[in-house]
């Protein structure tokens, strides 16, 4: 019989959950009971629903989610401790160890969630090794990818406009194991990471510290288990998950982008420019040209702008506000630059100088070409005019954003270059028949005409796709 204290665990852990949630989570547990409820019926008693590993399987490896993540949750379940029932020891989950396994890791704090957590990475108590947190790391990011893609919930883009997901995964989940700290306070690093043991505590820290894995674990539970997947919630976090993608749909296009890494560059942008990324420019759509650069991205708000060298490497920086075409530097310290291959990385301003941005075109006296951080000839990131060559002077660091050397050599050449508005596109870029840049700054335009080149700009002019063409 279950004992006062017990029910009233229980009890708190129900009291989280709306009325609605509450049908929800009991319809979940009832359907996947359905096939195991026969078992354990003693002297003719009603028999307690449960559910078994098998049943688990059954209903979501086929397709929502990769077995391997299924056997982590039912290991998580099977974690919860009914006081005095010695659970731990059945291979059946009952319906309070799946309501509080849901409780935790939906409502719960980082404590609430860290032995659930630790029984995922690990069946076995005491401390895990790097090498098994990355793997469990690496089994969450596919299975949000998977489930999110199963589900059509990764808003326009999906497996054939994005780069293979398999590299991203293995990056994104080194990068948030990076994170983690060991009692001392000190990060282990590259190989050694994999060797060093950690115990409960550290990564409790991890956890509070790396927002990604609760929304991960949330949306593998919610998506993959369809559980409270349609009631709305209170975090915001799962909604700008993964941005709408405009502008790319029936180009034959494939973005330098992977789904991890537009996950992990998306969570770094202000809140209000998460819901959405719109193509302006692709090197591969609209030339490799640097006036078509300029003539896709002036004006349209803040920006990204990704780029490959012909090493393989891939990088770039977030623009905070729109690019304009003047030998000043620009925007403010919500810039960054950030790596995707081989490593993922963000990289934020240091407050050591304002060198945000910079983009200028056909002026004697000062450098031609886009650039983020640094100063002239110095630059985080720099595409030079004369397009298709660039650098990324970091010696150490960059001194505005403290990212290293980008690209695979300091001097690279160009292979493909894409730039994201992010949010919504400013009203003057929206309309149809828009103006032009030329249109709103005759200096620029004056520019082009001394440099000869405001022929070649008319042709810039394109309509812009209506919003709804990619739903």
């Amino acid at each position: 019989k279950m004992g006062n204290a017990e029910s009233n665990a229980y009890r708190n852990h129900l009291s989280r959950f709306l009325p609605e949630e509450q049908s929800d989570i009991d319809g979940v547990f009832d359907a996947l009971s359905g096939s195991s409820g026969s078992a354990g019926a003693k002297n003719g008693k009603a028999t307690k629903k449960t559910v078994t590993l098998a049943a688990l399987q059954a209903a979501y490896t086929r397709e929502p989610l990769p077995e391997q993540m299924t056997v982590r949750l039912y290991n998580g379940m099977k974690s919860i401790d009914l006081t005095g029932k010695s659970s731990g020891l059945s291979e059946q989950i009952a319906k309070e160890q799946f309501v509080i396994f849901m409780s935790n890791l939906l409502k719960g704090n980082a404590d609430e969630k860290i032995t659930i957590i630790m029984r995922m990475i690990s069946k076995t108590e005491g401390p895990v090794k790097g090498k098994q947190i990355q793997e469990f790391t690496e089994d969450l990011i596919m299975s949000v990818v998977h489930v999110l893609s199963y589900r059509n919930e990764l808003k326009g883009w999906n497996w054939e406009n994005t780069r293979d997901s398999a590299s991203g995964v293995k990056a994104l989940a080194s990068q948030l194991l990076s994170e983690l700290k060991l009692a001392d306070g000190t990060k282990p690093v590259g190989p050694q990471v994999m060797e060093t043991n950690f115990d409960q505590s550290v990564i409790e820290d991890w956890v509070y510290r790396v927002p990604q894995i609760s929304i991960f674990l949330s949306v593998v539970i919610r998506q993959g288990l369809h559980v409270l997947h349609s009631l709305p919630d209170q975090t915001k976090d799962i909604l700008n998950l993964v941005p709408g993608c405009k502008g790319i749909k029936g180009r034959g296009l494939v973005s330098l982008f992977d789904i991890p890494s537009i996950i992990y560059i998306n969570s770094h942008l202000p809140a209000e420019l998460q819901h959405k990324w719109h193509l302006l420019f692709s090197s591969r759509l609209h030339g490799e040209s640097f006036s078509q650069l300029c003539g896709h991205i002036v004006n349209k708000g803040p920006c990204i702008v990704i780029l490959k060298d012909l090493d393989g490497y891939i990088f770039g920086g977030f623009a905070s506000h729109s690019w304009e075409v003047k030998p000043q530097f620009q925007g403010d310290n919500r810039c960054f630059l950030f790596s995707v291959f081989p490593s993922l990385a963000v990289y934020t301003y240091t407050g050591y100088n304002d060198h945000y941005m910079y983009l200028n075109h056909g002026q004697q006296t000062m450098p031609n070409g886009l650039g983020m951080g640094g100063q002239h000839d110095y630059f985080g990131l720099w595409i030079d005019s004369d397009y298709g060559k660039g650098h990324s002077k970091a010696k150490p660091r960059c001194t505005t954003y403290h990212s290293p050397q980008l690209s695979a050599k300091e001097d690279f050449t160009l292979d493909a270059m894409e730039v994201w508005a992010v949010g919504d596109l400013p009203e003057n870029a929206g309309t149809k028949g828009k103006k032009s840049i030329l249109d709103i700054d005759p200096e620029a335009q004056a520019l082009l005409e001394m440099t000869g080149k405001s022929r070649q700009s008319e042709g810039l002019r394109e309509p812009v796709e209506e919003d709804d063409d990619d739903n």
